[in-house]
């Protein structure tokens, strides 16, 4: 690869780790508004998520167009940036995943809160802490 293409990719990768470090402070940001009570954040912080996962795709049709798909013949500078990008993409991924899991928490309480509402199945407490349907029992047999 000659210097010019050099300068090119590393230019590229710098976009790209600034807009996964601007997906880093979203996901975080994201976090906040789904363990608070501002369901507007939550759905302001997921449009510019997908927002920047559009950015994303650009730069990395770009990268690839200069670099290919193999990076193992890229030089110290190239190679030290992917290494950042590759460490950013790797924590906003967990960071998702925490999100993911925030939202799937949130969801089975609203659905049993609806349920309650509802008069459907009654959740309580097992000694153990957790929850599960409360069987309705007859209070007396004929």
């Amino acid at each position: 690869m000659d210097s010019h293409a050099d300068r090119r990719l590393e230019s590229v990768l710098d976009r790209e780790i600034e807009v996964a470090r601007q997906l880093a402070a979203t996901l975080g940001a994201e976090r906040a508004a789904l363990t608070g009570s501002s369901p507007l954040s939550v759905s302001e912080h997921a449009a510019e998520k997908v927002s920047l996962f559009g950015s994303f795709e650009e730069l990395e049709r770009e990268r690839h167009s200069l670099w290919g798909p193999s990076p193992e013949a890229a030089g110290a500078p190239v190679a030290a940036r992917w290494q950042a990008l590759m460490e950013l993409m790797a924590q906003c991924r967990k960071d998702n995943e925490v999100n993911g899991y925030i939202i799937n928490v949130r969801r089975v309480q609203v659905s049993q809160l609806i349920d309650v509402v509802r008069g459907g199945a009654q959740f309580t407490y097992s000694a153990a802490g957790k929850t599960g349907p409360r069987v309705q029992r007859a209070l007396a047999r004929a």
